[in-house]
């Protein structure tokens, strides 16, 4: 099987035309899929201006060609079931089945509480995604159905348009072994490897059961060598305590990520340090995409 490159942009701190620029920027280059976040607030930086993420998605759609659009990960709570598989089709359509499903039960707490989303605990929101992934398999097959579980009820319920792809992938992330892992092994085409999670990845992977596998990483690519101190250290200063940082010359982050090609990564989801400069994208997609793919 072949390595991919996704690219992931947090839609803070940039305007809408930064936005476009970077992602087809990364479409150019060669990256695979452009992934977004889902937050009524960016955890990190609540005061500044975030873009909500389907939304941002939806307008990227017809501004690209070949590019995937995803999100890591969307955040269940947000919306009802029925809602997401009816926005899901339809942006799968509008953008020539191009969409890649990335869900999470929700685990950032003081967010939901703030919106007033929900105050249910951590194990009653990794049942409604359960619950919500069974929604979405009903209403993409295009047939009335009735629902009926502890967290939704539906009753003659018809999802139209249905999806243009086949299957939507359906990516989930995180790392908790009891909540997340069970719902990867059975559920998802893809697990998502968070940068947090990386220093667990040979303990986790077997959780994921069959399911392909992504991993998340935060990027310093220095394009000299001159400039490789400046811009591991801003990485750091920036990324250091997420986890999964990979910083330094092109060899050096195309060697730390061939070995986990070589262990059976196949989407590399990175997030640059620079916040995804065009030169950047294209000194990583000649200099390192190539090195990795050759290592798979």
């Amino acid at each position: 099987m072949t390595v991919a490159f996704g690219l992931y942009l947090p839609q803070l701190r940039m305007d809408f035309s930064t936005i476009v620029e970077r992602v087809r920027a990364a479409e150019q280059a060669g990256f695979a899929s452009i992934w977004l976040m889902d937050h009524l607030a960016a955890p990190a930086s609540p005061a500044s201006d975030t873009f909500e993420g389907w939304t941002t998605a939806a307008a990227l759609a017809p501004l690209t060609e070949t590019i995937r659009l995803g999100h890591l990960v969307l955040c269940d709570p947000l919306r009802h079931p029925a809602v997401l598989a009816k926005m899901a089709a339809t942006l799968d359509v509008i953008s020539g089945g191009r969409l890649e499903l990335g869900l999470g039960w929700g685990s950032v707490e003081a967010e939901l509480h703030a919106y007033g989303v929900t105050t249910e605990p951590a194990l009653a929101r990794a049942a409604r995604l359960a619950e919500t992934l069974d929604v979405l398999d009903l209403m993409f097959s295009g047939e009335a159905f009735d629902y009926a579980g502890d967290h939704v009820q539906l009753v003659g319920a018809i999802g139209r348009p249905v999806p243009l792809q086949e299957r939507i992938p359906i990516h989930i992330g995180g790392g908790g072994r009891q909540l997340t892992m069970p719902l990867v092994r059975e559920r998802a085409d893809w697990w998502n490897c968070p940068s947090y999670a990386i220093d667990r990845f040979e303990e986790l992977r077997p959780l994921a059961g069959r399911a392909r596998v992504s991993v998340q990483h935060p990027i310093g690519l220095a394009p000299t060598a001159a400039s490789r101190r400046e811009v591991v250290e801003t990485a750091e200063r920036r990324f250091g305590g997420w986890g999964g940082l990979v910083a330094g010359t092109a060899a050096e982050v195309a060697a730390a990520l061939s070995r986990e090609a070589e262990s059976g990564v196949e989407l590399f989801i990175c997030q640059f340090s620079d916040f995804a400069q065009p030169e950047t994208l294209q000194h990583f997609a000649t200099e390192v995409m190539p090195a990795v793919s050759a290592a798979r």
